[in-house]
């Protein structure tokens, strides 16, 4: 006798009823440093909404239990979704005080964990739908659409962590754009010395070992241990190197965090490297001479393109890992999203906190999503291009 129930489905479900009838929904707090006050669904929300939320998330609860068809399990996490979405911006406003500008509302445990819940009845989903890349890059876009939306609107401007925003929008932005220069330009430099490297490794089989433990050993230093180790070479080179000042090169700040993020770039960019030359197969090598190629013309137009789904992955990892390693810049006056995350954390601030870390999620979640639809791809041209 088969059962009835979904396995994940159980897990969701039990998701659901601890955070929809035990966990709190939103926190009322008179500032933005004292305890707060935890609100349920039915005391957070407007008399009918909130037990129209509840019947949403335990009506999605029940399809995503039960083996019911793809479309409908898709369509309740979709629905269930927006309808957290958007009563958590009318929590924000009911709960405040009329005319108190000091009261912060931010969503609780609860809502995270039904928004935990039902994103992972989605993801399920549309991995059972096994989509294309291009089609899970459109989900994406329209998933992104949509949160922007719900910015614009101004449905959210009564949450706390939008009310830190709105008094930090400018140093926000300037940050954020330190954040993605230091992630992007380390990885930039990291390919551009990288691959060469890895290539003359991949050529130069004596060179390959120490290259790759002296690489190894650089990414067992902690980030921060790294960054500290930095300050003095650089504050020495700035201070007996003419120009080096000028240049920005100084013990703290930017130049010490992107050099040591492209430091712990190069490990992966490297190894990625060599195991895609290596896993060329020898049938296109073979093919290549036979028609005359010289062995510049059988990197760059045999060897290269085979092996470029196993570089791709390899920045990948570097992107991903460099966008939540430029937070911790910030303790040494880098800049980026750390800078919220730490002052935050030292004026218990758990919204200024979220301030930094969610776009630094939200970037490393897109910069995956984005490379890895990118990397089947392309393994999809290359097994095209292999030889039968």
């Amino acid at each position: 006798m088969t059962t009835r129930f979904d396995k994940l489905g159980v897990i969701i479900a039990a998701i659901v009823a601890y955070a929809a009838f035990a966990a709190p929904f939103a926190t009322l707090r008179a500032n933005r440093i004292v305890p707060g006050e935890a609100r349920s669904i039915l005391e957070a929300l407007p008399p009918t909404l909130g037990p129209l939320l509840l019947a949403v998330v335990v009506v999605a609860a029940v399809v995503a239990l039960l083996k019911t068809p793809l479309a409908l399990r898709l369509a309740a996490s979709v629905v269930a979704l927006a309808a957290l979405a958007l009563l958590i911006g009318v929590a924000g406003s009911f709960l405040t005080p009329e005319g108190n500008s000091f009261a912060r509302i931010s969503p609780a445990s609860g809502f995270w964990l039904l928004i935990f819940a039902f994103t992972l009845l989605l993801a399920d989903g549309l991995t059972r739908l096994n989509l294309s890349p291009s089609a899970r890059i459109g989900v994406l876009v329209v998933a992104a659409a949509a949160i922007g939306l719900l910015l614009v609107s101004g449905s959210w401007n009564s949450l706390s962590i939008l009310k830190e925003y709105a008094n930090r929008a400018d140093s926000f932005w300037a940050e954020g754009s330190k954040h993605v220069t230091l992630a992007l330009g380390s990885l930039a430099a990291a390919v551009l010395v990288g691959l060469p490297l890895g290539i003359l490794c991949h050529r130069v089989e004596k060179l390959r070992a120490g290259v790759l433990n002296a690489l190894n050993i650089i990414q067992t230093i902690p980030s921060i241990a790294l960054f500290g180790l930095l300050i003095a070479p650089l504050g020495w080179v700035a201070t007996h190197v003419p120009g080096a000042a000028s240049l920005g090169i100084r013990g703290i700040g930017t130049a010490p965090a992107f050099v040591a993020l492209f430091l712990y770039s190069l490990l992966p960019v490297v190894a990625n490297t060599v195991v895609g030359l290596a896993g060329v197969p020898r049938a296109a090598n073979d093919a290549a001479r036979g028609m005359g190629m010289t062995e510049r013309q059988r990197l760059f137009g045999v060897e290269f393109p085979l092996a470029f789904p196993v570089i791709l992955t390899g920045i990948r990892i570097v992107l991903v890992q460099n966008i939540g390693l430029a937070t911790i810049a910030a303790l040494i006056g880098g800049g980026g999203f750390g800078v919220f995350v730490f002052q935050g954390v030292g004026q218990t601030a758990m919204d200024l906190v979220l301030l930094g870390a969610v776009p630094t999620v939200a970037m490393a979640f897109t910069a995956a999503i984005i490379l890895d639809a990118l990397i089947e791809m392309t393994s999809t041209r290359r097994r095209e291009a292999q030889p039968a």
